[in-house]
């Protein structure tokens, strides 16, 4: 029986041409080779799997050849060629630098150096990952490379470029690899597997091309697996999918889908399907938040031509993209990195990825009970939205209830009847703040610094997702005092008497900012988590314009100006200072005050 040989030597490239991927590299040599302007020291850089050593190896092998064509590449037919192709050449070293890294190594390479080749013009010594050099022998090695002999070249090759000293960059002529595109890779495969007389399906091979991640060696080695795992010589998308353990990306299709009908109910049984299967959660939660990620880059064309996947792949994102709001993606983005953090750590790491779904699953909700109660009524129906339609592998939404709230009016997606969601009597009550639904049923376990920070990702994300589809329209102070105080009304209706003394305040308005001035700090972290997003949507809505924003300014209060006491740290302090001796007891008692 003949021996098997891996793809990843058996198509090894023997010539300039055949190197997938790094043309700017071949053509350079190729050009260095005919002009016969040779460094005395190349320095080969890239990720793993990618052609450096060889690159190197074609190299070493073309400057020796004796009948170099006219277009740079060796004639593979002479005697210094078969010798290479051999093995047997004396002129071309090839040492691995990470079993031969010490002093004594690099003295025995220098001792080798001073003996002029016996056949060819060059004595050519290949250094493979040249990094793994102790730093003696790096040392040892610098007179050497700076001054060779003339019919010495050393070509060097790494992976960690940042690890060899400046001293040694600076003697050598650095060429940077690129990761190979899938594409590249996918159409080299698709020519491997006609050599080998492989059917091969089209999507199995950038399914491969795109796990390999840049890696040509890597892509080669999956396709070998892959075709022995074959009965019939074949390559099939669903056999390199559960053979490759990758899973399908129509899971996370049909997933976003239950997200965006609020069914969590679907959800959960598809979650519990998928660790069926055997996938890792943090796996699982990584390959979602790609996928959210794609549908963010799917919303515009100039972001839809970075992703690398086939066109085919691009349209489908392109038309789940249409349901759903930038402000839900980047919602959602943010909860699944939360629980990717939190995921190892985690003592329920199954309900953990649960709870993340479930935040997920009622975003659409909680932005259109937000706006319900700034208004205390359900908003007036718009004109259905082109992009409500659901693909054929889930119900069609006929009405799809829209909401005044700026964060909203891109959900248009969440149905009314069909699709189950929680009692509108238990969250619509005005009695309860509003703005406080998020915290509760989205970051109940996160800090406030969190949840400000997204809810600000969100106002800018629909600033400019509204933009585009509504016109600004000019308004005064007066327009702007008339709705400013109309909500403030509504708070002291509804017995809200702290947000109803937040908006009882002096309002300036410069442009479309309007600014409020507060006494401290804490006035402003209040505002930000449970007035910002409820005012801001009332007023863009009703003054009909999406660049209106609320700026805090913090008054200085001035020297001898009577301090308004707010927190206990600001009463203890008010009463140490009028009572010396209470400061003096509490130390005496050992006493200690909770802030």
């Amino acid at each position: 029986m003949e021996n098997f040989i891996v793809s990843a030597r058996k198509y090894r490239p023997t010539q300039f041409d055949s190197v997938v991927g790094q043309s700017h590299i071949t053509t350079t040599l190729k050009n260095a080779i005919k002009s016969n302007h040779l460094a005395q020291a190349f320095l080969f850089c890239g990720p793993r799997g990618v052609g450096k050593t060889t690159c190197a190896r074609i190299l070493a092998k073309t400057i020796n050849c004796e009948n170099i064509g006219a277009d740079g590449e060796a004639c593979g037919t002479c005697a210094s060629c078969q010798s290479f192709q051999d093995n047997t050449s004396l002129t071309i070293h090839e040492l691995d630098a990470a079993s031969n890294n010490s002093v004594e190594d690099i003295r025995s390479l220098i001792d080798q150096v001073r003996y002029p080749p016996q056949r060819g013009r060059y004595k050519i010594y290949i250094i493979d990952e040249v990094h793994m050099l102790s730093a003696a022998a790096f040392n040892a090695f610098l007179k050497t490379l700076e001054e060779p002999p003339s019919y010495a070249i050393f070509i060097l090759a790494t992976t960690e470029k940042h690890k060899i000293l400046p001293t040694i960059l600076s003697r050598c002529q650095i060429f940077d690899f690129n990761r190979i595109q899938w594409k590249d890779m996918a159409d080299h495969l698709a020519g491997i597997a006609q050599k080998e007389n492989i059917q091969a399906e089209p999507s199995a091979l950038e399914l491969i091309a795109i796990k390999a991640d840049g890696g040509l060696r890597d892509a080669l080695s999956m396709f070998d697996l892959n075709v022995t795992f074959s009965t019939d010589n074949a390559l099939r998308h669903k056999d390199v999918l559960e053979n490759l353990h990758i899973l399908d990306s129509d899971y996370y299709v049909s997933l976003t889908d239950h997200l965006i009908q609020q069914n969590h109910v679907d959800t959960l049984i598809l979650l519990d399907e998928i660790m069926r299967k055997g996938f890792d959660g943090q796996q699982f939660i990584s390959g979602f938040m790609e996928h959210l990620r794609n549908l963010l880059f799917a919303k515009d064309p100039q972001t839809l031509a970075l992703m690398e996947i086939s066109d085919e792949s691009k349209a489908k994102f392109k038309q789940q993209a249409e349901l759903t709001s930038t402000s839900f993606l980047l919602s959602a983005m943010n909860i699944c990195s939360n629980c990717e953090s939190n995921y190892k750590s985690a003592k329920n790491p199954r309900l953990h990825l649960e709870l993340c779904l479930l935040k997920i699953n009622y975003l659409p909700s909680v932005y259109q009970v937000a706006a319900e109660g700034a208004t205390g009524k359900k908003p007036e129906p718009q004109a259905k939205s082109t992009g409500a339609e659901k693909p054929t592998s889930t119900p069609v939404i006929e009405k799809p209830e829209p909401v005044i709230h700026q964060e909203t009016q891109t959900t248009s997606p969440a149905p009314v009847a069909d699709t189950p969601k929680p009692e509108v009597s238990e969250v619509k009550p005005v009695t309860k703040p509003t703005a406080q639904m998020p915290s509760a049923g989205l970051a109940g376990l996160r800090s406030s610094k969190s949840v400000i920070k997204q809810k600000t990702e969100d106002t800018e994300a629909e600033q400019q997702n509204t933009a585009t589809n509504f016109d600004n329209q000019p308004f005064d102070l007066a327009q702007l005092l008339d709705v400013w105080n109309g909500i403030a009304t509504k708070f002291k209706e509804a017995n809200l008497i702290n947000k109803f003394v937040m908006m009882d305040r002096p309002i300036e308005l410069v442009g479309t900012i309007a600014h409020m001035k507060v006494e401290n700090e804490v006035q402003v972290q209040h505002f930000n988590e449970q007035l910002r997003m409820e005012v801001l949507g009332i007023l863009r809505e009703r003054l009909h314009n999406y660049s209106i924003d609320i700026v805090l300014d913090v008054i200085v209060q001035e020297q001898g100006e009577k301090k308004l006491l707010y927190t206990q740290s600001d009463k203890y302090d008010f009463l140490v200072q009028k009572h010396p001796l209470l400061g003096e007891l509490k130390q005496k008692l050992g006493l200690d005050h909770e802030f």
